[in-house]
């Protein structure tokens, strides 16, 4: 009986042990260390991280020097979503409701009609120019139709550009995800494809209904968050995560866009004046890399190289098609009834990289059986890599020519809130940065509202209370004790004083200019 049962072991995979672990450990650490120091390498190239990413993925592959076999598209479409869950919400807490919101009419119109549009484009050029089935081509024409910020801004990130074109670009990125997901699901569908009549009624179903969800929980998350203090700063981080989280669960679950349940959600909370909010966003932007990280190099793992030689051609023609016809037919289009300058026009044209969503959402037909759905992979791969590869590093170039990258503003006053539950006040560490016309200001020409003190100023290093006649500098972190009634107020007419000096608001008590 023992030597059978020994027989039957030795057909079975050995048990996982902590030696095991070990060495995984060891080699995800070593995979984030050097996808840590490839973002260094980037930023000097001008190159969007992903491909580092990816090419990291690609280097640890079947035809790398890593040699891993890893096949499984669903898996990676799991592990692709909540990826894409976690950068929605680390790019929905540093969206600024003040420079989406004159954008947002334009924004949305955009990520609607100009996804329309762009499919339509992208799929007829697909199809006649490469011969591709039509459910084919519809299929790439809306997987690639997404845009995608991070891509965009890792690129940009060293540019000013203007509110609006900044605020347009990071909406549209943030609002497009959701019905391009929608029509990708639909079109990989192994029965007949819906009548577009009922395509648009429920993609506008499933969009109101993640909209509802993510601003009711976006704005609950808030509110208790603001009024319960949490025993240790480290939680808030956590739980403003967890909030994102379960607006994208919650939305999917009502049947509606998790998607833009999720950025909404974490929209409403970046602008509610959170506490510990700068240790929030550290947080929140550390695991929006580590999202991107584990994303892209498991879609280089998913690639095999030596498979995309047939698919270059077709994925240069289809990428030519949305970069040259689809994306700026969609700008111009959705825009001019705006009155956007053409010179901002052009710039958000040549703007529409695509990143992380395209590839995964090109698994999407992978997992359900579509008829070539590994040659759509391919495509979507390839174009992504090489037109990201092209327009990436030209972006700030084309910004410069355009004169949208010269005027920069100055930052924005760093405020950060500590509760104090028993003593119904708020501690509000401010830092006052370059550029900011605080600086020369006198504490007493703060001019706070009754109930609120400037206690304390760190310069160079040291600390002392300052007096009425203490005058501010730039590098100064001031600590603000204001009571629970006048804590939105104190904070109201310190960003006042930063943004228009000691004469802000002289009129008001403590409004903005």
């Amino acid at each position: 009986m023992r030597p059978r049962a020994s027989r039957a072991r030795q057909g079975r995979e050995p048990p996982l042990t902590v030696h095991h672990l070990n060495q995984l450990l060891l080699v995800c650490s070593l995979v984030l260390l050097v996808a840590v120091a490839a973002v260094r390498i980037s930023s000097r190239s001008g190159l969007p991280s992903l491909l580092v990413y990816l090419g990291i993925g690609v280097l640890m592959g079947q035809d790398g020097i890593g040699d891993i076999r890893f096949d499984n598209a669903e898996l990676t479409q799991v592990i692709g979503y909540a990826a894409l869950v976690v950068i929605l919400a680390e790019g929905g807490l540093g969206t600024k409701w003040k420079e989406i919101e004159p954008v947002l009419p334009a924004a949305s119109t955009l990520a609607l009609v100009g996804v329309a549009a762009s499919v339509g484009v992208t799929a007829a050029g697909a199809h006649f120019l490469t011969g591709l089935e039509w459910r084919q081509s519809l299929i790439i024409g809306a997987v690639v139709s997404s845009t995608d910020a991070a891509a965009v801004f890792s690129v940009l990130r060293r540019i000013p550009l203007p509110a609006r074109v900044a605020g347009t670009l990071e909406a549209e990125s943030g609002f497009n995800d959701a019905p391009v997901v929608i029509l990708v699901v639909a079109f990989s569908q192994t029965g007949p494809v819906e009548h577009w009549y009922v395509l648009l009624g429920e993609i506008a179903l499933e969009l109101a209904i993640g909209a509802a969800v993510g601003l009711a929980v976006g704005w609950l998350g808030s509110w208790g968050l603001r009024h319960v203090a949490l025993p240790a700063s480290g939680l808030y981080p956590i739980a403003v995560m967890a909030i994102a989280v379960t607006a994208y669960a919650a939305g999917a679950l009502a049947h509606g866009s998790g998607f833009l349940g999720v950025y909404l959600a974490s929209m409403v909370m970046g602008n509610a004046k959170l506490p510990h909010w700068p240790a929030t966003r550290g947080f929140a932007d550390g695991l929006g890399w580590i999202a991107q990280i584990g994303m892209f190099v498991l879609l280089g793992l998913l690639v095999t190289p030596h498979e995309l030689g047939d698919d270059v051609w077709p994925a240069l023609v289809i990428g030519l098609v949305l970069t040259m016809v689809a994306r700026p037919l969609s700008v111009v289009v959705c825009l001019t009834p705006f009155r956007v300058p053409w010179q901002e026009q052009t710039l958000m044209s040549w703007a529409g990289l695509r990143g992380a969503v395209p590839i995964i959402l090109a698994t999407i037909p992978m997992v359900s059986g579509i008829e070539a759905s590994r040659r759509i992979f391919n495509i979507v791969f390839v174009l992504v890599v090489v037109y990201t590869l092209v327009q990436g590093p030209t972006l700030p170039w084309l910004a410069r020519k355009l004169r949208l990258g010269e005027d920069s503003e100055a930052a924005d006053l760093g405020v950060e809130s500590a509760p104090l539950e028993r003593l119904r006040g708020h501690l509000l560490s401010v830092a006052i940065p370059e550029g900011s016309k605080m600086h020369g200001v006198e504490v007493n020409e703060l001019r706070l509202p009754a109930g609120a003190a400037v206690t304390l100023v760190v310069r160079d290093g040291k600390s002392f209370v300052p007096l009425p006649t203490t005058v501010l500098r730039h590098g100064d972190e001031l600590l603000v004790v204001a009571t629970d009634p006048v804590r939105d107020a104190a904070e109201k007419r310190l960003r006042a004083v930063s943004h228009g000096g000691k004469l802000a608001g002289w009129l008001g008590a403590g409004g903005e200019p």
